[in-house]
């Protein structure tokens, strides 16, 4: 769909857009569900291994006090992991597709800006669920040490499902919104000096942030998720400054080419 050059477009117009590139993320998320939906069982190993290294009796076919409830359900959770891993799977193309979307005008210059921010923002989310599935070991075990000791604990595993999808996706998207402030700040709509200057305020939300929304209530997890995330910022503040830098030195340099026009002297 081409826009026009003053990034200006109809209001159907946008309705089409928007349509098209729903569909298109759709299919790449349908696509990336079918792999899934062939390695779920290799999917489901990997994400109940956290759980089975707290078990005290494990072999290949039980893993602690996990079960699947009901006629049905194991099929239902086999649809839900391979809903889930395709979205996680096809997220550099949907992520494409909204910056795409919600970019002023896509000229050759914001498309290249388009293409590095998935490029980016894949490896961020990335890093983040890697983050998450590290510290799912310890967070679980907090969980259950809640468990009174003369009463037994069974989790329906749609369920520990829910919470590792939970802690994974939190962190993903908690690592690529500090990308999201460099944007802004490359499209000229916010400038480093303000980006930092309220740092004080940004480390003490983040903390916050990282204390209401993480799922266990230990220091550690939230530290975890936190240091990261003050150093993304920071990072992006500091690139942010060199970006205004540069930009302030092209329209100096761009001011002394031009230079003022003479007026016109009578002959």
């Amino acid at each position: 769909m081409r826009k026009m050059r003053s990034g200006s477009m109809p209001l159907l117009e946008h309705v089409k857009e928007f349509r098209n590139r729903f569909l298109k993320s759709l299919l790449a998320a349908s696509i990336a569900a079918i792999a899934g939906w062939i390695f779920y069982d290799s999917i489901i190993k990997q994400l109940a291994a956290p759980f089975c290294s707290l078990g005290q009796s494990q072999t290949q076919e039980y893993c602690g006090d996990l079960y699947i409830n009901g006629l049905i359900g194991p099929f239902t959770l086999r649809l839900k992991v391979a809903f889930i891993s395709g979205i996680l799977m096809s997220a550099p193309f949907w992520l494409y597709q909204i910056w795409a979307f919600i970019t002023p005008a896509l000229h050759k210059k914001e498309r290249r800006f388009a293409i590095f921010f998935v490029s980016a923002a894949t490896p961020l989310f990335t890093l983040g669920a890697t983050c998450a599935y590290l510290i799912l070991p310890h967070a679980v075990k907090i969980l259950l040490g809640f468990t009174p000791n003369d009463l037994g604990n069974l989790i329906r595993f749609d369920e520990y499902l829910d919470f590792v999808m939970r802690l994974i996706l939190l962190f993903g998207i908690a690592f690529v919104l500090p990308l999201l402030l460099l944007s802004l700040n490359i499209l000229g709509l916010i400038s480093g000096r303000s980006l930092l200057k309220p740092w004080r305020i940004a480390v003490f939300l983040i903390f916050l942030f990282t204390a209401a929304f993480t799922p266990t209530p230990d220091p550690i997890t939230m530290t975890v998720l936190a240091i990261p995330l003050c150093i993304l910022y920071f990072a992006a503040g500091v690139i942010a400054l060199f970006i205004d830098k540069r930009r302030a030195k092209r329209s100096v340099n761009h001011s002394l080419e031009v230079g003022p026009i003479d007026p016109a002297q009578p002959i």
